[in-house]
């Protein structure tokens, strides 16, 4: 994948959709973006709670993971 520096909103859309068709499948994508459409939240405080039960240390040990198994 590229380097998301420079990439434009056209492009950083093109890559966020394709992302999630390829985790969540067409359906799935669109009832994604109906629903953050429809919902009138805040992304910030969502992923908070989200993650409010989670340490530092399994955060850390998860991303660094991801990392190995996912190299640029």
């Amino acid at each position: 994948m590229k380097s998301m520096n420079n990439a434009s909103t056209a492009e950083i859309m093109d890559i966020g959709i394709s992302c999630l068709i390829e985790k969540l499948g067409t359906i799935e994508t669109e009832r994604f973006i109906s629903v953050l459409l429809r919902e009138k939240s805040d992304y910030t405080k969502w992923r908070q709670r989200y993650f409010a039960d989670v340490s530092s240390d399994k955060f850390h040990n998860a991303a660094v993971a991801y990392g190995k198994a996912n190299p640029l």
